[in-house]
């Protein structure tokens, strides 16, 4: 019977395919595809793990003391039982076999199946077996992990690995989270779309998969659990409905509406080499947001004019610790340079922490993560400041990369001017680095980010230091509203239109007109095109969103006309209901 799951949507259009669960399990499992010549061995290392928990739990059984109860042996006897049951190892073998998933998420595709075939029992007894079976699983998977000596590839090599396999059908993801750096392997995956627990609509895992163009719902709640393995799904992006099991008059309009969503994708990208100048003749800059430098062709080819936010802490992650030098950050950032053809490129020094920590953290800094408030932690230039030796080879590597091309350091989650002398001394010194040892570099521009209402407020001084400003608007509705805009529960309190939110925007944006200060937004609302007339009225001429949202912005900017516009902007502003107003002046 086809059920209905209600999440956050966060991505448009529609995916439908068959559902790839990666259920939570007490052992760390790293999910990932192997090749056709690589299956017959994964059943090896399967085979092998199952041999040796076998002379374990004989071990276990023939080192019982006299005295010990007999239900002990018992239930050892069973372990043994299930261990070479076909329901767990054919089964699992098959999961290998048919859809080439690596062993250990086999084993955990397959404790799901006989998980909820437990759960279904009405007998207590057998209902309660189910422990059984997880505790056999789990032994297994801890043999794998200490036979491999290391870990398997990590989850973001396994999502990319998805490429190439996984049968005929398409596929959907469906987890209780995605870790951001993870996301970025969709790129190059078979997965149309993804379904997950938590999340919210700004979580670093919604703006990724913005930026790739996927069909995606988060904040699902139950949706781990509610969809089985190999289970039709629709993922709706518009709506944030999930359908699992769809009738076939269901799917066939989804079908159909996934057929309009593409033409209507391919009309808009007549408009990607079309200049972005609104009726009344002001050009607007759309610039990208990408994530590594291999977005940058992506960047071109949907009509930015250069990118205005690259998130540079994306070359950090999943790396294990072992942070990237100078030279390999240079190499990175040159090459997105180069790809860009001559456009500028802003690059953000590394932003980590909160929903993107650093597995080098020390103990003391990733308990202060995860046990109180990370947004509010060291992340950011915070962190930044606290290793000068990485942020000046960050700075270093920047430099060296703006001899190929124009390119613009942007400073984030700046709140106080002892923060901006301290930026500034790094990069004087890192420029004295680059100069003791002969390297290239031309003048570069600095900017702040403006996403802490400190920021905001005190926008005039922060002028004086800095050439240009970016509003990150994610992270200023976030701090001004005290909502954890990873936090689903909170989630329908994130308000970009609150008074307050289009207030500190609206002063940001006016304050750098009247410096002769570029303002760029680069968070969500630029994107958006629910908010594109009403920042164009505030005065703002240059937007940085995903690729993917470069022609929608532009088709509202070429039927615009900022006069008119700039007629109606106080109403909404003094309004305590700016959506409304705004709306409902736009339509009268």
């Amino acid at each position: 019977m086809s059920i209905q799951i209600f999440g956050l949507p966060i991505s448009r259009g529609v995916a439908i395919g068959r559902a790839v669960l990666i259920a939570s399990s007490r052992v760390d499992v790293d999910h990932y595809f192997v090749a056709e010549e690589q299956v017959e061995s994964e059943i090896g290392r399967l085979r092998a793990a199952r041999d040796a928990v076998a002379e374990e739990i004989l071990a276990l059984k023939s080192d019982l003391p006299a005295e010990a109860p007999a239900e002990l042996a018992a239930l050892l006897d069973v372990h043994l039982m299930l261990l070479h049951d076909d329901t767990l190892s054919e089964a699992t073998k098959q999961w290998i076999e048919q859809r080439h998933y690596n062993a250990e998420w086999a084993l955990s595709a397959q404790l799901e199946v006989l998980a909820r075939q437990f759960d279904e029992m009405e007998d207590d007894y057998l209902r309660e077996r189910k422990a059984d079976i997880e505790q056999v699983v789990e032994r297994l998977l801890r043999q794998m992990a200490a036979s491999a000596g290391r870990g398997a590839p990590a989850a973001a090599e396994a999502l990319a690995g998805a490429r190439d396999f996984g049968g005929a059908d398409p596929l959907v993801l469906v987890a209780s989270d995605v870790a951001p750096a993870d996301m970025l392997h969709f790129k190059r995956s078979v997965f149309t779309g993804f379904v997950t627990d938590v999340g919210g609509r700004t979580s670093h895992t919604a703006i990724v998969a913005r930026s790739m163009d996927i069909p995606a719902v988060v904040g699902a709640r139950e949706a781990s659990r509610l969809i089985r393995q190999d289970d039709w799904v629709v993922i709706d992006g518009d709506a944030g409905v999930v359908i699992v099991d769809p009738s076939p008059i269901v799917l066939e309009e989804y079908r159909f509406r996934r057929r309009q969503s593409e033409l209507e994708r391919a009309r808009l990208d007549r408009l990607r080499h079309t200049p972005a100048v609104t009726l009344d003749g002001v050009p607007v800059e759309l610039l990208a947001n990408i994530e590594l430098p291999g977005d940058a062709p992506a960047a071109l080819e949907a009509g930015a004019v250069g990118v205005g936010l690259f998130r540079s802490e994306f070359l950090f992650l999943n790396r294990g610790g072992d942070l990237p030098g100078e030279d390999e950050q240079y190499e990175a950032y040159r090459d997105a340079v180069l790809a860009m053809r001559g456009l500028p490129v802003t690059i953000r020094t590394v932003d980590v922490g909160a929903d993107k920590p650093l597995e080098r953290m020390s103990a003391q800094e990733l308990r202060h993560e995860h046990g109180l408030n990370p947004a509010l932690g060291l992340r950011a230039i915070r962190w930044s400041l606290a290793e000068p030796g990485m942020f000046r080879q960050q700075l270093r590597a920047i430099l060296r990369a703006s001899a190929h091309g124009k390119v613009r350091i942007l400073i984030p989650m700046v709140a106080h001017l002892g923060e901006v002398r301290q930026v500034f001394e790094a990069v004087a010194r890192a420029k004295a680095q680059l100069d003791d040892g002969g390297f290239a570099y031309s003048r570069v521009e600095v900017g702040a980010m403006v996403e802490v209402p400190a920021a905001a407020v005190m926008i005039d001084r922060f002028l004086r230091h800095f050439d240009y400003v970016s509003v990150g608007t994610n992270d200023l509705i976030q701090y001004t509203l005290a909502i954890d805009r990873a936090d689903e529960s909170v989630s329908h309190l994130y308000d970009p239109w609150h008074p307050a939110v289009l207030g500190l925007l609206s002063r940001t944006i006016e304050a750098a007109g009247a410096a002769g200060k570029p303002v760029c937004v680069c968070g969500e609302m630029a994107g958006d095109t629910a908010f594109t007339e009403l920042l164009l009225a505030m005065g703002l001429r240059s937007f940085s969103m995903h690729p993917a949202r470069v022609s929608a912005v532009k088709q509202r900017v070429l039927r615009a006309d900022t006069r008119q516009l700039a007629q109606r902007v106080r109403a909404a502003l003094d309004s305590d209901d700016p959506a409304l107003e705004w709306s409902g002046r736009r339509s009268s």
